[in-house]
């Protein structure tokens, strides 16, 4: 399983809209992550900043059903009001944090 991470920022005074987005997420949204196989899908918020976190079985096959799917594109479309995008042209999707430490308790 790949772990995908990614950091967004938010634009001034758009935390509630960006929350509410996602407490009312599209069903067809859910469709797409689900068809990209997205699984353990998270977001965490301090202040601006945002960092998602997801786990995929092949990042290739899952950004390229992200990248392709126009409800993602809607989806950004909308969203680019609310937080700047950090597209990675060579994936067409949420460019990604780079893994720097690991830690895992040997029991």
């Amino acid at each position: 399983m790949e772990r995908i991470t990614f950091k967004l920022r938010l634009k001034d005074g758009k935390r509630e809209s960006y929350k509410r987005m996602h407490d009312e997420i599209w069903p067809e949204m859910l469709d797409v992550l689900e068809e990209a196989r997205i699984q353990n899908y998270t977001i965490w918020n301090s202040g601006d900043d945002l960092f998602g976190y997801y786990e995929v079985p092949d990042s290739s096959y899952s950004n390229r059903v992200l990248s392709e799917s126009s409800v993602i594109s809607k989806w950004n479309q909308i969203m680019s009001d609310i937080y700047y995008p950090d597209i990675d042209p060579k994936t067409g999707t949420v460019r990604e944090m780079q893994l720097m430490f690991e830690f895992n308790l040997k029991e």
